[in-house]
């Protein structure tokens, strides 16, 4: 997520996914990281609000053990990609 939120492009899939985006086309993102509520929270929020970018609705881990972690929530990766393909994003944070 970071490479992506700085245009930072040195890998086939990240090539890809520029591809992608230059076509107009969405990209899906199903955050599952140790840091996002530290570290990767500023380019969560970059990729939130750049057009193409669609999060799968994500929560936090286990706040006692993993207070900085979230994972994606699998029952709404496929409602995610519709909504994506509708350029709509599906909420994307879980309380």
């Amino acid at each position: 997520m970071a490479k992506l939120a700085h245009d930072v492009i040195d890998t086939p899939a990240l090539m890809a996914i520029k591809s992608h985006l230059r076509n107009n086309r969405p990209v899906v993102i199903a955050p599952s990281t140790n840091n996002a509520l530290s570290g990767n929270a500023e380019n969560i929020g970059k990729l939130l609000n750049r057009k193409n970018y669609f999060f799968v609705p994500f929560k936090q881990d286990n706040p006692i053990t993993k207070p900085r972690s979230v994972v994606f929530d699998f029952d709404y990766l496929i409602k995610t990609i519709e909504f994506a393909l509708d350029n709509e994003q599906v909420q994307p944070i879980l309380l």
